[in-house]
């Protein structure tokens, strides 16, 4: 990862390695913890192999081990492979997924859930999201001090109580929050997002009752034409 984001973001740490990522706690504001790689193989190779059509495809292991795959290609599934085994020896569910663009439609800015919209995960008990961006553009993230929950902005948050039709707070509260649109944010005008990278594997704080740090504010890079598919692991 570019170190001066880590420098510059005190809501980063850089870690040595995976057991370090894992058992590092999240304390003292520190709400996303990156190992950095430079890891060597052709996952575009993987990508064009793969062939797949528009939205987002998960990919299991029979499917990247039927590829016929050169001997940059094959280290690339090696470590696909590595990857998810590590984690599931966690006790984590990784998913390898191949996004060729989304299918769903981008809601109004007032409504906006998807994964392209700046937001945080949720989570009912401790948990963490891991990620990594192998190919294509990298996930995006933010500093909570430069953005604002879109239902904390006054204007929004009054359009959103009239298409709520009014009621008491707690009934407007649980529908911002069935509707998930408790988890997104607008960014301030000073805010500058930093990119994950290709590579590192992240470890990120979500919103869960008792968490001691804010969830990590992120994002899918917004989509743009011609834009190659991505290959990403998520749990």
């Amino acid at each position: 990862m570019d170190q001066t984001v880590s420098t510059l973001n005190p809501r980063i740490k850089v870690v040595a390695g995976f057991e370090e990522l894992v058992m590092t706690p999240m304390r003292d504001g520190i709400n996303a913890l990156c190992w950095p790689r430079t890891l060597p193989g052709d996952f575009g190779e993987i990508v064009q192999k793969l062939g797949v059509g528009k939205g987002i495809t998960s990919i299991d292991e029979e499917r990247l081990m039927a590829l016929e795959l050169s001997d940059e290609g094959r280290v690339a599934r090696e470590i696909l492979l590595q990857d998810l085994e590590m984690l599931r020896a966690r006790e984590l569910q990784p998913s390898l997924d191949c996004i060729n663009g989304y299918v769903n439609e981008i809601e109004s800015e007032l409504l906006r859930t998807d994964v392209q919209s700046w937001h945080v995960d949720s989570a009912t008990v401790e948990a963490d999201t891991y990620l990594c961006t192998y190919f294509g553009a990298a996930s995006e993230g933010l500093r909570n001090e430069e953005a604002i929950r879109r239902v904390d902005v006054p204007e929004l948050r009054a359009e959103l109580r009239q298409l709520y039709g009014g009621g008491d707070d707690v009934g407007f509260r649980e529908f911002l929050n069935e509707n998930y649109l408790d988890l997104h944010y607008k960014l301030l005008p000073h805010a500058r997002p930093f990119s994950f990278g290709l590579g590192h594997l992240w470890r990120i704080a979500t919103e869960y009752p008792g968490s001691p740090v804010p969830p990590c504010i992120h994002r899918a890079p917004a989509t743009q034409p011609g834009q190659p598919p991505r290959l990403l692991l998520i749990s």
